[in-house]
């Protein structure tokens, strides 16, 4: 596939590096070329010097033919102004990222339409999860981590209950998606029993899988 990331910083040529090692085409677009030289001796995609949001710099770099672009410069409004400019002019590119650096910005890029990644937020809400208890494990993160799936382990106390039992108090806050006994992933339904050392795998907010994480520890309590 063809991809196209503007700007060459840290994310810029820590992306670009990541789609070029799997085999994808990358064309890399910095304002400055001596940002190119972040990027590793063996990366061989093309790069192009040039205004990171001029239409020129956009054929130059094969925008029309790309099958995802990526606006991850230091600036929010210049990442907006970016996606925005290749929303309006290439309609045909499907997948237009943004990078989010200022989550008191986060609402103006989303007010654009666009996807945008957010590391900070992300950053943060990983921190904040381990610093409130490190037991359950996020495997998944949608969007820039609202939702997640996470992996929780049944304690033995827990054995022989029911998937309802457990999400009494929180079942509007959390989704099983699937749980795993020695190694067999399976679908579960409310009357579904529970055994010590299952592995539930849940979708839920960090609020729903913190009651969750509660409700675990209640030990034998209804």
């Amino acid at each position: 596939m063809n991809f196209i990331v503007i700007g060459c910083g840290r994310v810029g040529e820590q992306l670009a590096y990541r789609l070029y090692q799997q085999k994808h085409k990358v064309v890399v677009v910095d304002n400055n070329r001596n940002n190119f030289n972040r990027l590793p001796a063996d990366f061989h995609g093309r790069t192009v010097e040039g205004e990171v949001f001029s239409l020129d710099t956009f054929t130059r770099a094969g925008v029309a033919t790309a099958d995802g672009v990526a606006a991850v410069t230091n600036s929010d409004v210049m990442n907006a102004v970016i996606g925005h400019a290749i929303r309006s002019h290439y309609p045909q590119v499907k997948r237009v990222l943004v990078r989010n650096y200022d989550p008191a910005m986060r609402d103006m890029l989303e007010a654009f339409g666009l996807q945008v990644i957010s590391s900070t937020a992300w950053g943060a809400e990983r921190m904040q999860e381990l610093l409130i208890d490190a037991s359950f494990r996020t495997v998944f993160s949608a969007g820039n981590g609202e939702v997640e799936l996470y992996e929780m382990y049944i304690p033995e106390h827990w054995g022989e209950r029911t998937v309802s039992d457990l999400l009494s108090g929180c079942s509007n806050t959390i989704v099983i998606a699937a749980l795993t006994r020695g190694g067999r992933a399976e679908l579960v339904s409310p009357d579904s029993i529970l055994k010590g050392g299952d592995v539930l795998t849940v979708s839920a907010t960090l609020d729903g899988v913190t009651a969750l994480n509660a409700r675990l520890r209640e030990g034998t309590e209804a």
